[in-house]
């Protein structure tokens, strides 16, 4: 399973962190971000959170997110303007 999740991590430094603190938890999981590429503010602008794994529950990872201070979403289609 594959899921895409849009957030508000800021910087690359924090982006490690947040995968860090995640794989300590859910160690099988793998992880990959791209930062955010406009300077728009979340959900527009934002960085994407890629999570590829057998068994994840999507509302968990969000929660655990948000625990850490970090907004989240799984990500849709939609056109931002």
């Amino acid at each position: 399973m594959t899921e895409v999740f849009i957030t508000n991590i800021e910087n690359q430094n924090q982006a490690d962190k947040v995968v860090k603190s995640i794989l300590s938890n859910y160690s099988e999981l793998k992880i990959n971000t791209d930062l955010n590429e406009t300077e728009l503010p979340f959900p527009c602008g934002h960085t994407i959170l890629r999570i590829v794994g057998d068994n994840f529950n999507s509302d968990d990872i969000i929660t655990y997110l948000n625990k850490l201070g970090i907004k989240s979403q799984i990500l849709e289609d939609k056109i931002c303007a």
